[in-house]
């Protein structure tokens, strides 16, 4: 399957190159965020984003299709994950995937035991970058 073009902003970028250079980049979610990072096809700035993008900090609102169950889930910083509030680490399979991900768009992402799970982004509830709150 070929990944939808994402949109990142160039905040996003930097503050996750920065947390990559921090980790092992042998594991995993740090292989798999920077070949997100690597694909990125359009690169702006945190007050050009348009709002139906997942930026860090974003609020989605996603289906998984197969089962028709709906999410709702926060792209965050590793230190800031939480699964029992829906906070989605970046370094999960399925948060760098979101990432750079626009509304209407779909991913297939590996889950437990082997499935293989369609997600797919209904609404980008809200979005730090583009009410100019950036947390890291």
């Amino acid at each position: 399957m070929i990944a939808p073009s994402i949109t990142l902003t160039r905040l996003d970028v930097q503050r996750l190159e920065r947390l990559i250079d921090s980790l092992d980049d042998t594991l995993p979610g740090v292989i798999a965020l920077q070949t997100e990072l690597d694909r990125a096809d359009t690169l702006v700035g945190h007050d050009e984003v348009p709002a139906d993008v997942v930026t860090m900090n974003s609020r989605v609102h996603c289906r998984e299709e197969i089962s028709g169950k709906d999410y709702h889930l926060t792209l965050v910083y590793p230190k800031d994950a939480n699964a029992d509030e829906g906070k989605i680490s970046i370094l999960a399979p399925v948060g760098s995937a979101l990432l750079g991900m626009k509304v209407g768009q779909h991913i297939d992402w590996p889950a437990p035991g082997g499935k293989t799970l369609k997600l797919t982004l209904l609404e980008v509830e809200s979005q730090p970058a583009n009410g100019g709150d950036f947390p890291e």
